[in-house]
């Protein structure tokens, strides 16, 4: 299972989360059945590219998503991509994994999309 956090930084398990899903400068990806972790620089539409943030974990075979929240047209594009996703992460990518693991993050709907991110 592979579990994507955005993140701010480049140091792995280490890096902080960000408040911003779509705007992270980064993902860090951690393959949970191999312990392989990768971070993937955010390419996504927000900084030049052509993909969206969704397609781009995708592409990477993520499974699920961990972050602070997000917007109702990312959580949409999720659920069309199969990939499940859970706010409420905060601290560095190993504390929302841990966070995940203990049942303390919840399962993302559009009741928990970010308000300002409503367009």
């Amino acid at each position: 299972m592979k579990i994507a956090v955005p993140v701010i930084g480049t140091q792995g398990l280490d890096a902080p989360v960000s408040e911003h899903f779509g705007r992270a400068p980064a993902f860090t990806i951690v393959d949970m059945s191999t312990k392989e972790v990768k971070v993937v620089p955010n390419s996504g539409e927000h900084f030049g590219g052509i993909k969206v943030a969704p397609e781009i974990l995708a592409e990477e075979g993520v499974e699920i998503v961990l972050c602070s929240g997000l917007g109702p047209k990312a959580i949409n594009m999720f659920e069309q991509f199969g990939i499940e996703v859970y706010v409420g992460a905060s601290g560095t990518v190993r504390d929302a994994i841990r966070a995940f693991q203990a049942g303390l993050l919840h399962e993302a709907s559009d009741k928990d999309a970010c308000m300002m991110h409503r367009h």
